[in-house]
C-alpha cells in the first residue's frame, strides 16, 4: 500500500510540473503569436504573401488519410496492444479515416477534447479526442454491451483523474476499452486490475508525443 501511495503521489507531483510548464509555455506562445501577426501583416503591406497563405489554407482543408494505416497491432504478454508503424501527428480539418476503432493516433483536429478527468455521455469525433491523446490522455470508451455499474464505476474514476477522458463508442468491438497514443486493450469491467495498470502507465506516460501540455480549454461537446 505504501509503494502505491508513493507511486501514486509521484504521479500527481509529475502532472502538476507538467501543468507548469504547459503554462509557461502558452504564455510564450502568446507573445510568438503577437509577434507572428506582426510579421504577417507586414508582409501583406508589401504583397505577395496573400497567395501563399491561400494556398496552405486550402492544403488544410485536403481529407486526411491516416498513416496509422501502415502499421499494425502487436500484443504483448500483458495484453496490451502496441501499434507497431509510424503514428502521423498531421493537423487536420476534415474526417479522418483511421486503422481501429477506437484510434491510437494519426492526424487529427488542431482542437482536442478537454481531459481533465471530463466523462461525456454521447460519442464524440474521433480527431478531437486523438489530439486529447497525443497530449498524454487515456481514453475510456464503451459501448451498448458494457455493464452499467462498470461504466458508471469507471466514470467516478476518471472523474478523479486528470488526463483522462470517457465517452460511449458503438462501433468498437469490445465492451469496454482503455486507449492511448500508440497503445489499447480490454478490460473486463471497473474491477479488472489492468485498469489501474493501464492508467498508471499511460496517463503521462513515456508514450506522450505532447507531455504536458493542456487538457483544457479545448471542445467540451
Amino acid at each position: 500500500m505504501g509503494s502505491a501511495n508513493k507511486s501514486n503521489t509521484a504521479r500527481k507531483a509529475r502532472i502538476e510540473e507538467m501543468r507548469r510548464a504547459e503554462q509557461a509555455r502558452e504564455r510564450r506562445n502568446r507573445l510568438l503569436t503577437i509577434a507572428a501577426s506582426v510579421v504577417v501583416v507586414a508582409g501583406l503591406v508589401v504583397g505577395g504573401v496573400v497567395l501563399v497563405r491561400s494556398q496552405d489554407d486550402k492544403g488544410s482543408d485536403v481529407a486526411a488519410s491516416d498513416s496509422s494505416g501502415k502499421g499494425k497491432f502487436v500484443t504483448g504478454e500483458d495484453g496490451v496492444r502496441t501499434w507497431e508503424g509510424k503514428l502521423s501527428r498531421n493537423h487536420v480539418t476534415k474526417a479522418v479515416k483511421y486503422a481501429s476503432e477506437p484510434p491510437v493516433g494519426g492526424d487529427h483536429n488542431p482542437v482536442w477534447m478537454n481531459c481533465n478527468g471530463d466523462v461525456y455521455t454521447e460519442p464524440l469525433k474521433n480527431t478531437n479526442a486523438v489530439h486529447s491523446l497525443e497530449h498524454g490522455a487515456v481514453w475510456v470508451t464503451y459501448n451498448a454491451d458494457a455493464k452499467k455499474a462498470d461504466v458508471d464505476a469507471l466514470a467516478a474514476k476518471v472523474k478523479k483523474t486528470p488526463y483522462t477522458l470517457m465517452s460511449p463508442m458503438d462501433d468498437q468491438k469490445d465492451p469496454i476499452m482503455l486507449s492511448a497514443w500508440g497503445h489499447q486493450r480490454t478490460v473486463t469491467g471497473a474491477s479488472d486490475p489492468n485498469v489501474d495498470k493501464f492508467f498508471e502507465k499511460f496517463v503521462q506516460g513515456e508514450q506522450t508525443p505532447e507531455p504536458g501540455a493542456a487538457c483544457t480549454n479545448g471542445l467540451s461537446k
